[in-house]
């Protein structure tokens, strides 16, 4: 078996060795075991260890059937002595990471009996489920302080495989999910949990602990956090946009949410203001499309062919079309990216505007729906909207 020396020195970043074994995944990867590694597989939630062997990029590690794989970006050939290198910043992160997740979760079972029942390391922020039903402020904060306390103590932390006797007199916070090779990764005084990942020497070195947002997920809470060299570049993110808003707001830091809230009611207040405008302004061009109506066998039809009109706009011009005149009827079509359209009838026209918006749709290889008064689809842009329309107005005027 390759000999694991992440292990044995969690610092160790460079490293020789013979080659043992190499194939070819199914999608034609290549990879080769050694005799010793310092690549850590991806495993317990920890993703795996990135580098070079021979200078050639490691693109994947995981243990298979036993065998630690390496999975390279370009095979390495009638070669049995490798060199190999593993990249130092990706592990020292994941080392800050996984070892501050141990403390953030010892943390919420101490403080509020919150086990850890999922986690997940991910490229920019951790997250752990915890058995709470929901998670405030003044837990958050209670939490991180507890967390960050243990972090500035500068605790030693201990990683050992241990027997079954000796693992029966520890104070585990989980149980171990093997029965064999047990290993326990131990937080001077604080924490207790069997884990297989790479963890720094003492708790210092993991940096400040910084809890970014939580959700309920399942019946529990996920909590997002970040730890390290990752708080320190949340924190700087954050700074720089807080400085930009207040800059935009002319306002300082602490200001800031009460100017949002100013400009997002004032945002509230011209939107209504807008939208009553444009009612007005629809209601005039309704109104004067109606002026121009013509009459065609004893109804007032306003037909009018739009380019880049909504569809709400098309309803609010039928209604009011509609609604001026009980003889009256509105054929209204816009054109762009599809072809809509809108019928209306006033309440003494007899042709069901449905139906006649379903024999129209038929040009148009198109789908709607409504009522005898009002009716409203939309299809391909193959045909023009001036021929749907004059489409429309033949069919309208065979049913009058």
């Amino acid at each position: 078996m390759t000999r694991k020396l992440f292990y044995e020195d969690p610092y160790l970043t460079e490293f020789t060795a013979t080659v043992t074994g190499h194939g070819t995944e199914p999608n034609d990867t290549p990879y080769v075991v050694l005799s010793e590694t310092a690549f850590y597989p991806t495993g317990g939630g920890q993703p795996c260890d990135l580098g070079t062997l021979n200078g050639v990029q490691v693109v994947d590690v995981e243990e298979v059937d036993g065998e630690i794989r390496h999975r390279l970006d370009a095979p390495l050939l009638d070669v049995l002595s490798i060199e190999g290198r593993i990249d130092w910043t990706r592990r020292f992160d994941h080392m800050q990471q996984h070892t501050g997740q141990h403390i953030l979760s010892a943390a919420f079972e101490q403080l509020f009996d919150g086990e850890t029942v999922g986690f997940h390391l991910g490229r920019e922020v951790v997250t752990v489920d915890i058995t709470l039903p929901d998670l405030t402020q003044e837990i958050a904060e209670g939490v991180e302080r507890l967390a960050n306390s243990i972090v500035l103590a500068d605790r030693e932390i201990l990683c050992r495989f241990v027997d079954k006797e000796e693992l029966a007199r520890m104070p585990l916070r989980k149980p171990p999910s093997v029965t064999e090779n047990i290993r326990i990764v131990t937080v001077d005084g604080f924490d207790y949990s069997p884990c297989g990942g790479t963890h720094p020497a003492r708790t210092g070195e993991i940096g400040m602990i910084k809890i970014l947002g939580w959700e309920k997920y399942k019946g529990n809470v996920r909590v997002e956090f970040v730890c390290g060299w990752r708080t320190w570049q949340a924190m700087t993110d954050k700074q720089i946009v807080l400085r930009q808003l207040s800059r935009h707001l002319t306002a300082g830091e602490a200001e800031l949410p009460d100017g949002v809230a100013r400009l997002l009611k004032e945002r509230k207040e011209l939107e209504k203001a807008l939208a009553e405008a444009n009612a007005k302004l629809l209601e005039a061009e309704a109104d004067t499309l109606y002026a121009a109506a013509r009459d065609q066998n004893g109804v007032l039809l306003v037909a009018k062919a739009f380019e880049g009109r909504s569809m709400q706009e098309l309803q609010r011009l039928g209604q009011r079309i509609a609604s001026l005149d009980p003889q009256a009827v509105a054929l209204l079509v816009t054109g762009g990216e599809k072809t809509q359209l809108v019928f209306a009838r006033g309440g003494e026209v007899m042709v069901p505007m449905n139906e006649l918006l379903k024999e129209t749709l038929l040009l148009i290889d198109g789908k709607g729906g409504g009522n005898p008064s009002l009716a409203q689809g939309g299809g391909s842009a193959g045909k023009s909207a001036p021929d749907v329309l004059a489409h429309a107005e033949r069919l309208l005027a065979a049913r009058l």
